[in-house]
């Protein structure tokens, strides 16, 4: 079983992603956080395998929560979600700890693909 933690500031964002995560009866969300502190909370405690970051978030951006998260959850792999494509942005995200990035437009497949991959 693959435990996930959704963080991003849209509701209606992360309520998708988990209806989307769900359907894979090896995929758990097992906590969402509507920023970047909480994020950081949860991720600590509940110690995900797998964490899916929006770049842009309230109080801390995923970059920092991804580069928080590989020292207080060293396992929990760090999938970055954004609607940037530009290379700086992908750049950026796996210099923090990121091991997929998956743009917002992207299919759905895109994202369990990545969750299946990391």
């Amino acid at each position: 079983m693959r435990t996930v933690v959704l963080a991003d500031d849209h509701p209606i964002v992360r309520q998708g992603l988990r209806t989307l995560l769900e359907q894979d009866a090896q995929c758990q969300v097992v906590g969402e956080a509507t920023d970047g502190l909480t994020a950081i909370e949860l991720i600590t405690r509940l110690q995900p395998n797998i964490a899916i970051l929006d770049v842009q978030m309230p109080d801390l951006d995923g970059l920092e929560v991804a580069r928080r998260v590989a020292t207080g959850s060293p396992d929990t792999r760090v999938i970055m979600l954004s609607m940037h494509s530009d290379e700086p942005y992908v750049l950026d995200a796996l210099r923090h700890g990121a091991l997929g990035y998956v743009l917002k437009g992207s299919a759905t497949t895109d994202l369990v693909g990545a969750v299946r991959a990391v």
